[in-house]
């Protein structure tokens, strides 16, 4: 299951609504081993498409070392769909590559409602899994 703050949740739709029609990426990093989200970094979609992402390489390697030297691990992998549901597609499943880490999609086909749905990919298996919003704690 992922437990995730609703102020994350907020930005992660809000990331994807400001980018429509393109697709919307980024990372939600944590402490390594807490499987709890707590850095937000949106990223660049390099491919600026509606219907496909990839992480901007020289910004990915940027980001993957920072995380590596606040001892942080990528907890989130998010992206949007613009016209399909948020269900991972072939290309998502097969770009797959980090195996603790929830991918969450967000939908923005329907202008007045957000699907947001998160998975869990490992060696091509898809497993949805629940997804508990929280409110932060004090």
């Amino acid at each position: 299951m992922l437990t995730i703050e609703r102020a994350l949740v907020d930005r992660i739709v809000a990331h994807a609504r400001a980018d429509h029609p393109d697709e919307a990426c980024g990372v939600i990093a944590g402490p390594i081993g807490s499987d709890r989200p707590v850095r937000y970094i949106p990223m660049t979609n390099a491919e600026r498409s509606p219907t496909f992402y990839r992480f901007d390489s020289l910004e990915q390697l940027k980001v993957w070392r920072e995380m590596d030297d606040r001892d942080e691990e990528p907890v989130v992998i998010y992206h949007s769909h613009t016209s399909t549901e948020a269900y991972p597609s072939r290309t998502d499943i097969s770009y797959a590559s980090e195996p603790n880490a929830h991918y969450v999609l967000v939908s923005t086909r329907e202008e007045g409602e957000t699907e947001f749905r998160s998975y869990r990919i490992v060696d091509g298996e898809v497993t949805e899994e629940e997804v508990a919003i929280v409110e932060p704690s004090a």
